[in-house]
């Protein structure tokens, strides 16, 4: 009878929690610096929310597309060390299992154990051991490319809409204010639940990414303001 005792570990959600909280954060960010750039600029209301959508369909195709490559490309990297792995086993079996073995002694098995350990996964499975314990690629931690563009266009889509919203129902009067402030909010918000997820500390996530937040619409506020003011 075998035994499974299955638990849920955060690397678990690595592959789509990323590309989820790197596209809300860059949504949240980009659209609110880019309205309060505009808005800086003496824009008028419509004008705002008119480059914020465009800045929100534009941002998510370019998340979707750049994690899809990216994230393809290590793909792309993984399936061709396997092919090699698959050469490797086919034209000399012995020197791999002398490799594999070597592994396990490095992580501190006895070199007769270690042995034994590689003989038996090698007659098991010989390209998934290789695989796992050579390469480091497991089911887990494989690349997924669509898997991350679709999370990080979603997020971006979702983060990037919550700044066109203040725009939407806020007062003319200290809209920049407005944004400034409810983006910070959006920003702890989402970096106490990306560390709660992550297993990280709740309140070092949600600092971190709302500082480097502030800094970048406060940027993006000061080019609007320098170029509002030439014209």
């Amino acid at each position: 009878m075998t035994y499974r005792h299955r638990e849920r570990h955060v690397i678990e959600r690595m592959g789509w929690l990323r590309a989820a909280v790197l596209g809300a954060n860059d949504g949240i960010v980009s659209t609110a610096s880019l309205v309060m750039g505009v808005a800086a600029a003496h824009a008028t209301p419509s004008a705002i929310l008119v480059a914020g959508t465009a800045g929100l369909v534009a941002g998510a195709m370019s998340m979707a597309a750049g994690e899809y490559v990216s994230v393809h490309s290590q793909a792309d990297s993984e399936k061709a060390d396997r092919a090699r792995e698959v050469e490797e086993l086919a034209n000399d079996t012995e020197g791999e299992h002398r490799e594999l073995a070597a592994i396990y002694v490095g992580r501190g098995l006895d070199p007769r154990l270690a042995q034994q350990v590689a003989d038996q996964l090698m007659a098991h499975d010989a390209l998934d051991a290789h695989a796992r314990d050579e390469l480091g690629i497991t089911e887990t931690l494989k690349a997924r490319p669509l898997q991350a563009a679709s999370a990080s266009a979603v997020s971006f889509a979702a983060g990037a809409a919550l700044p066109l919203l203040v725009v939407a129902l806020a007062p003319a009067a200290g809209l920049l204010g407005w944004i400034f402030m409810t983006a910070l909010f959006f920003l702890a918000v989402l970096g106490g639940m990306a560390a709660r997820i992550g297993g990280a500390n709740v309140r070092i996530g949600a600092t971190r990414i709302t500082l480097w937040g502030a800094l970048a619409m406060a940027m993006t506020t000061a080019v609007g303001m320098l170029f509002g003011g030439a014209g």
